[in-house]
This record gives structure tokens, sequence and C-alpha cells, in this order.
């Protein structure tokens, strides 16, 4: 079981540290970091956590907007996670997919 951090910026101007400062008290053991938008799913680094985790795994973001800038493409990612029994956490929401809230 692995704890995977998820990190998005903008643009490759941007800077992903306060992302990743965020992560890093979760003891991560391996980052996927993506500086492009997030208007779809089509991102390399995206995909790659996608191939990546397993079930048992966590994968950890600062914000849910890091994952989506959709409900709709949010929404189908939650789904997804929940198929291959990953645990998603989201800081900024407080959001735990393996507790009942």
């Amino acid at each position: 079981m692995a704890n995977v951090g998820y990190v998005r910026v903008s643009t490759v101007e941007q800077n992903e540290g306060r992302q990743v400062a965020a992560l890093k008290p979760h003891s991560i053991d391996k980052w996927y970091i993506d500086k492009c938008s997030g208007k779809d799913t089509d991102r390399p680094q995206f995909k790659a956590m996608l191939d990546y985790i397993r079930e048992g795994d966590t994968v950890f973001v600062e914000d849910f907007s890091r994952l989506s800038r959709s409900v709709a493409d949010l929404l189908k990612i939650l789904e997804s996670c929940k198929h291959k029994k990953i645990r998603l956490v989201s800081l900024k929401e407080n959001t735990d997919t393996s507790t009942p809230t």
C-alpha cells in the first residue's frame, strides 16, 4: 500500500512548492506532478498515476481542483478510485473517501 501525492499547477511558470509542502507530512511514497491545465484528464502525470495506483493505495491532493476543473470529471475520477478500492484524501476539503463523510 502506497501513499501517492498528486500535484498540479496550471503553467510551467507556476511553483508547485506550496502543494508539495502541504502533502509532505503524509509520508508520500510516490509523487506525480503536472504543470498543465486541469480542464481535462489528458495530463501525462495524472495518467501515469492512474496506471500506478493499486487497491489499498491512498492518493493525496491538496484540493479537488488539482484533480479536475469540472464536477463531471471529478465524479468520474472518484468513481474510478472507488472501483479500484483506492482511498482519496483532499486536504482542503477535509475529505477522505475511506470514511462515511
